[in-house]
């Protein structure tokens, strides 16, 4: 006799399912003898209190009241497909709808569709404000820039690390001053409160001091992501999530040798990538705080007022004055004493002015900081960059940790338009001022930036750091470990790149950009020959040449040429009937140089499929790649 019966699905039955009762989880009794409000049940259920000898632990009933919503969910369903009664239907809905609430009180999601299956789904299809996609043309640029600032850090003997994107809410807490404020915080999911990274510098220094043994000398370069909740002006390189690419220098030296190779490492990269008619802006911490306390500046505000002298670069001297005066409480004669010592600065030459100020070099904090300046310039000699440098006194840096050599680099661009230093007439003459206009503000109630009133900004900039990292190892002596480093704002660099090549693609010039990096194309005549192609394309891989070929059996010569036209492919590999058959395999090579130019009209060379590699090489294909058979394993 067989044990087993034949299953046999019973006859579907209206009233017998509408009637079955559902699994009921009231919003103050779920698997417990107790009452829980429901916005505690999570943490209740997962405190112990709630565990009973049948249910082991929180995960398990949680996942029982998921459980009940997916057949609460199919139940719903199955009466729409029977057209039952909506009395009935609105019913069972209900108590779905009810479970889902449960669930999202506990902070649980995926809910169903049931109840809503119509409704139609809206979404807005945009990036989230100040972040844009990039697109091939675009990340091919970008691409250039990182390697390109990768072998100017390699040369100088940096390594690479890298560091989590967010940190430890109190890691970043209290260094970066005014601008702490733009600081993204994540919230809490009932662990670590932690924060986006506003820097490079914070985690690094954070780094060292976890690892002062193996890293406390380091010399390090890092390119990655940074977020900072600023108004951002897209067109102008200023983002909420944006590259930064650093290097620094951490461990004892001798003064002032790190703090001019940073420098100089810093031309070579600007100057690598082709930034034109760039200036860097240097300045000393111990001058600036010299300065301040010798006009009178309290010493509860020097952070304050230094943040309102950096501004002198995109904001006249009154209106300045005004924000030290006015807004931050300092007496009108000491900002005018100020303002005589900051709209200094030249060269070598104000450094010579500076030793002549007997007060200046009477200060010990102020005297030291023209004898750092002193020998940084001769050191600067050395590597032949001093005259790229304009000590500038109103240079302040804004960021808390600075507290020696500061810098940034600005071009042209850098500035607000129309912008040159200079006092209005207006606020020379003490005349009133005419009220700003009201900032428009976007769909998300945030004030908006109009972008063509504000400048690309500085698109460097960098400085000593002598204390952080002994403020995280907790050392008695705060400068254990001293820094200097520079970050390259690569955002600001490629809005620059970007404005120049539109403008000579506007002139009719031609320029090196494409989005891909593929020398040769390979293409048909006729017959299509895929597998030919194919095996060309895959000869041409293994001698380290780039090469693609379009994925159709038969492909219209056109539009392999509109292929070749669109990416700016330098070279065409034609393969044809009557020159590729079973006596013989020749390809037709088509320096393509523009459908303009005389070198691109022409119908080619035919080449022995032997020599093609040779042919190719000839003519500058694969330069600088390692042909596969060659290739060396990685480790």
């Amino acid at each position: 006799m067989s044990l087993l019966r034949p299953f046999v699905r019973p006859a579907f039955s209206l009233h017998s399912f509408a009637s079955r009762p559902a699994p009921i989880f009231t919003q103050k009794r779920c698997f417990t003898n107790q009452q829980v409000p429901p916005e505690q049940l999570l943490k209740y259920l997962r405190s112990g209190s709630a565990m009973s000898s049948t249910d082991t632990n929180a995960d398990q009933q949680i996942a029982s009241l998921q459980a009940a919503r997916t057949e609460q969910d199919v139940k719903v369903q199955e009466l729409r497909a029977a057209n039952a009664e909506q009395s009935t239907l609105k019913a069972e809905i209900g108590k779905l709808k009810k479970l889902e609430h449960q669930l999202a009180q506990l902070g649980i999601g995926g809910s169903s569709k049931a109840g809503s299956s119509k409704q139609e789904v809206k979404f807005t299809l945009k990036t989230p404000k100040g972040t844009r996609d990039w697109e091939p043309l675009a990340m091919s640029l970008r691409k250039r820039i990182f390697s390109t600032i990768e072998e100017v850090f390699s040369a100088h003997g940096a390594v690479t690390i890298d560091t989590p994107v967010f940190e430890l809410k109190e890691i970043l807490s209290g260094k970066y001053g005014e601008d702490s404020k733009l600081i993204y915080d994540l919230q809490d999911q009932g662990g670590e409160l932690c924060s986006l990274r506003y820097d490079l510098t914070v985690p690094f220094a954070r780094f060292v001091a976890m690892n002062p043994s193996e890293h406390g000398n380091i010399k390090r370069y890092h390119i990655a992501k940074v977020y900072r909740r600023d108004q951002p002006a897209m067109s102008k390189g200023r983002f909420r999530e944006f590259y930064q690419c650093d290097i620094d220098i951490a461990g004892v030296y001798d003064p002032m040798v790190p703090d001019s190779e940073v420098l100089c490492i810093l031309v070579e990269a600007l100057d690598a990538l082709g930034m034109e008619g760039f200036t860097v802006k240097i300045n000393h911490r111990k001058i600036l705080d010299g300065i301040f306390d010798i006009c009178g500046v309290p010493a509860d505000k020097i952070r304050t007022i230094s943040s309102a002298v950096d501004k002198l670069d995109k904001s006249p001297w009154a209106e300045v004055k005004r924000e030290m005066t006015v807004d931050k409480g300092l007496a009108e004669d000491v900002a005018d004493k100020i303002g005589e010592y900051v709209k200094l600065k030249g060269g070598k030459n104000l450094l010579e002015k500076l030793k002549q100020d007997e007060v200046m070099m009477g200060h010990k904090v102020a005297s030291q900081g023209v004898r750092d300046m002193e020998l940084l310039f001769d050191y600067l000699d050395v590597y032949g960059i001093a005259d790229r440098m304009s000590f500038d006194l109103s240079l302040a840096r804004g960021l808390d940790y600075y507290t020696g050599l500061i810098y940034e680099a600005v071009t042209a661009a850098s500035a607000p338009p129309g912008f040159n230093g200079s006092e209005s007439a207006a606020a020379a003459g003490g005349e009133e001022k005419k009220k700003p206009k009201s900032k428009k503000k976007g769909a998300d109630g945030e004030e908006e930036v109009d972008e063509s009133t504000v400048g690309v900004g500085s698109i460097a900039a960098g400085g000593r750091y002598d204390n952080l990292v002994g403020m995280f190892s907790g050392s008695k002596k705060p400068d254990a470990v001293p820094c200097v480093g520079v970050s390259i704002g690569v955002e600001r660099v490629f809005a620059i790149m970007m404005q120049r090549l539109k403008e000579k693609e506007a002139n009719g010039e031609r320029t090196s950009a494409r989005s891909k990096e593929v020398d040769v194309y390979v293409m048909s005549v006729g017959e299509g020959l895929l597998k030919e192609r194919m095996q060309v394309t895959k000869i041409l891989w293994d001698a380290g040449i780039k090469a693609e070929f379009m994925h159709k059996a038969k492909p219209k010569l056109p539009a392999q040429f509109g292929v070749v036209d669109k990416e700016g492919i330098p070279f065409a590999v034609i393969l044809a009937p009557n020159e590729w058959n079973g006596e013989t395999r020749k390809v037709r090579v088509k320096q393509q140089k523009g459908k303009d130019s005389d070198e691109g009209q022409g119908q080619g060379e035919v080449v022995d499929l032997k020599q093609l590699i040779e042919y190719l090489k000839g003519l500058g294909a694969g330069q600088g790649v390692t042909p596969l058979a060659e290739r060396k394993s990685i480790i």
